[in-house]
């Protein structure tokens, strides 16, 4: 039996408005009251950005965190269909919503941050070809469109029998997915990449121990690698909340691939330090050495070596702590990229970021997740428990 056939709604197994779902929407309310402060105001209302600090906690975990962690929609894609590894196709729903909710997320997240949200459609029409940041843009936009193409046959398998021309829409789309899927591999290299060009115009405003000419690939090479533990940790969580089919199995074979893709981002980012003479700068007691010791530490080093052990690997519990650990070390990489890195010349105050940033900022992350467990409660995307066990 395939997973089409056992993936099913949540709907009449579990209620919606459990005590978890109820924090996150009460999280998502107070985030929501501060985007108002902040049209209302401006980003001085609600942000402690300036001049010399003209990007914060939005750019470094609302846009880059989020558009990297949302890797395991076209890594699980590329896997199940492009290299005919079917046998994963069980992760590949809920990954194609990861990613899906991700890149709506990071739009939004964007109209809140940039100082004339009403002018952000104009990168479709006003191109600049010599930009990066038009690079990106182009990329996000057109990759969002791919990856709601990509969710129309779960659509249709609630939906079809009742709205007619998306079945025929499903029917015809049957024929030409096998397009969508690579070119959403292909965005997805193209803008993860970018968002590493983007540090490339400030070499003397970024710290040694990130800056390097390598800042694309290691960008792209981190998203591939956090791609397949961001899946193990949205499927445990997810797991917390539904009675889910056990996919452990399945997904301690999926991480062996993440020891070849974790041990090759941490050793072209080693090689990198070692190749520029930075190693000088990890004893110089700042902050920057010690976020970078932190985030290689935890973030590569420990989670790669609990990953080649096959006992540990093989533990629920080892599997999700060294997946979770990944995702972490991503987000703090950008986080250490675009804040902890980042030293204007002449900065009045340093930054740290407001109430209103990281009100705004946890009240989207549980917007999200309310997101997909709407969509997952009315959708086909998960596999219950007891639609495996009848299997």
């Amino acid at each position: 039996m395939s997973h089409h056939n056992l993936a099913a709604p949540m709907q009449g197994r579990q209620r919606f408005w459990s005590p978890g779902a109820l924090v996150l929407a009460a999280m998502a309310l107070v985030g929501l009251a501060f985007v108002v402060a902040r049209y209302g105001g401006g980003l001085g209302a609600v942000t402690n950005l300036s001049q010399a600090n003209p990007w914060g906690l939005w750019i470094g975990v609302d846009v880059a965190s989020g558009v990297a962690l949302a890797a395991g929609g076209f890594t699980t894609a590329a896997l199940a269909h492009i290299f005919g590894r079917h046998a994963y196709e069980p992760v590949t729903r809920p990954a194609l919503l990861t990613a899906l909710l991700g890149y709506v997320f990071v739009t939004l997240a964007l109209l809140v941050d940039i100082g004339r949200s009403w002018a952000i459609w104009k990168p479709m029409f006003f191109w600049n070809p010599n930009s990066v940041l038009f690079e990106v843009a182009m990329c996000v936009m057109v990759y969002s469109a791919v990856l709601h193409i990509e969710f129309i046959p779960i659509v249709a398998e609630r939906l079809g029998g009742v709205i007619k021309p998306l079945q025929w829409l499903n029917h015809r789309l049957d024929k030409v997915m096998w397009f969508f899927i690579i070119l959403g591999v292909v965005l997805s290299c193209m803008h993860q990449s970018g968002l590493g060009s983007l540090m490339l115009i400030a070499p003397t405003k970024v710290h040694p121990l990130w800056y390097t000419p390598l800042l694309p690939l290691l960008f792209l090479l981190s998203a591939i690698a956090v791609g397949f533990p961001m899946v193990v940790v949205e499927h445990f969580i997810a797991g917390k909340s539904f009675a889910l089919a056990d996919e452990s199995p399945l997904l301690s074979r999926l991480v062996r691939i993440t020891i070849l893709l974790l041990g090759l981002y941490g050793a072209v980012k080693l090689g990198d330090l070692g190749a520029r003479g930075a190693w000088a700068y990890l004893g110089e007691g700042s902050t920057q050495a010690r976020a970078f010791i932190v985030e290689m530490l935890f973030g590569v080093l420990i989670p790669w070596v609990m990953l080649l052990v096959p006992n540990l690997r093989q533990r629920r519990t080892t599997l999700f702590i060294a997946s979770f650990l990944i995702v972490a070390g991503v987000v703090l990489n950008r986080i250490n990229v675009f804040l902890v890195s980042f030293r204007p010349p002449f900065p009045e105050q340093s930054y740290f970021p407001s109430l209103g940033e990281m009100a705004i900022t946890l009240g989207f992350i549980a917007a999200l997740m309310l997101a997909y467990r709407f969509t997952v409660y009315f959708l086909p995307v998960l596999t219950p428990a007891d639609k495996e066990a009848a299997s």
